[in-house]
């Protein structure tokens, strides 16, 4: 699926079937071997991946890279597990031009299973015409809802509100604004509509659109930002200058922040999770290296519950909070992955540390539903699926390549992807990943969860 520069915003996708040939070619070239990360490759060697090992595999392109995106949640049902599939999106770009960044609210729909994708090659092989099933021969598509946006937007996190989504967003001019999505999500849904946005739209970033709300208390940009799940409408907002503050939401579509900032942390705040079960507490990382828990019902010098110094060896960039368990997850400049047990913070040792990636850590998020689950990502080009629960019985050899060194709970390497930044499990999607980097999106789904 690609927007296609300026103008288009509907295109064929890249799916599983496109590298099918080559991977043939491949195979009559060479027996296939598996490959892991930081293998040197022959000359004439290239990666392909295998069909078998993904349930679902797409690709979509929004012109100027996002560094940030968040799932909307719909009200197509939960526990979706039949295809195609659709989802909705929002993003936000860092276009080299500081006037044409926007945020994209997306529609993909008709998302394949790579069974799917298979069975149509064959029938295309088998047709001389290419005729056959029209709905089956439909392309993914993503549909783009486009509002203007000055400057590169840092973050996007998305909640609901009531029977509204909105979208908050962090942008480089140091400012945090809130975004109704209704207008939008209307849009991608309805061809008329979106064919009069595209026509007002023009060749320009998209439709000058006022925010809900925006707060320019913040001293400088920032990137750190997350909805509580249990408040509806209250919002945590961290920046470059260490300061922390809390939004709650006020009548006629208003918010009041807290003039005076949570303050602990002794350089840039990274990253901010609000507790899944209890009322306002928070969880923030930083470029100090510490992981802090908060009671942010307290605005003074006893607002940190909980402080891991070091937590890290270099800056800490961003932590998830399990859902179910007093479990936290954090990834640092260090390429470590770190699981902290809240039970036993004080304690300063983590209950398990993966350093497989190669590079710095840029996103992890623990798994919706299952708890021993999470995914994390880096600039060493690899999204990495985790399972806590999964112990090696004995060792293991695929061909020729032993495994036997990675760490047991090492589900799944998803490679493709250049410059990772940022990932997340769709909440109604089973088992399905959304990551966006500087080489485009992916939405796949992988046969280990």
């Amino acid at each position: 699926m690609e927007e296609g520069g300026e103008n288009k915003d509907k295109a064929i996708a890249k799916t599983s079937s496109d590298n099918k040939s080559k991977q043939t070619d491949d195979k009559e070239k060479k027996p296939r071997k598996v490959y892991l990360p930081g293998t040197p490759l022959d000359k004439g060697e290239s990666l392909v991946y295998d069909p078998s090992a993904y349930v679902m595999l797409h690709e979509a392109q929004t012109g100027a890279p996002c560094l940030s995106f968040d799932i909307i949640k719909d009200e197509l049902g939960d526990d979706r597990t039949a295809y195609p599939q659709t989802l909705y999106a929002v993003a936000g770009t860092q276009s080299k031009k500081f006037n044409f960044n926007r945020l994209i609210v997306m529609k993909m729909s008709n998302l394949t299973s790579t069974e799917e994708d298979n069975e149509r090659e064959l029938e295309d092989n088998e047709s001389e015409d290419g005729s056959g099933d029209e709905d089956r021969r439909k392309d993914p598509a993503m549909s783009s809802y486009f509002i203007r946006h000055r400057g590169c937007v840092n973050r996007v996190r998305t909640c609901q509100y009531g029977s509204t989504s909105l979208a908050a967003v962090w942008g480089e001019v140091g400012k945090v604004a809130i975004w109704d999505l209704k207008t939008a999500l209307q849009t991608v849904d309805d061809p008329f509509q979106l064919a009069e946005h595209n026509k007002r739209r023009g060749k320009g970033p998209g439709i000058p659109t006022p925010p809900l709300f925006s707060f320019t208390g913040h001293l400088t940009e920032g990137f750190a930002m997350d909805w509580s799940p249990v408040e509806p409408g209250v919002l945590a907002t961290g920046d470059c200058k260490r300061n922390i503050h809390i939004w709650s939401p006020q009548e006629g579509g208003s918010w009041q922040v807290d003039q005076k900032p949570l303050v602990g942390h002794t350089n840039s705040v990274e990253d901010l999770q609000w507790s899944p079960s209890e009322k306002r507490v928070l969880a923030s990382c930083s470029v100090d290296r510490s992981i802090r828990v908060w009671d942010t019902r307290v605005i003074n010098t006893k607002s940190c519950m909980l402080t891991l110094p070091n937590a890290h060896t270099s800056d800490v960039n961003v932590i998830s909070w399990n859902r179910t368990e007093p479990l936290l997850v954090s990834g640092g400049d260090d390429a470590c992955l770190h699981v902290w047990d809240l039970r036993r913070f004080k304690e300063g040792s983590s209950v398990a540390t993966f350093k497989h990636h190669s590079a710095a850590i840029t996103t992890v998020e623990w798994h919706p539903t299952e708890s021993s689950t999470f995914a994390s990502g880096g600039a060493d080009d690899q999204i990495a699926l985790w399972d806590l629960a999964v112990e090696r019985d004995s060792e293991v050899e695929v061909g020729e390549t032993e495994i036997k060194d990675l760490p047991s709970q090492l589900l799944f390497i998803h490679l493709g992807q250049k410059e990772i930044k940022e990932l997340h499990w769709h909440p109604q999607l089973p088992g399905t990943i959304v990551s966006t980097a500087n080489s485009g999106f992916n939405i796949f789904r992988t046969i280990s969860v």
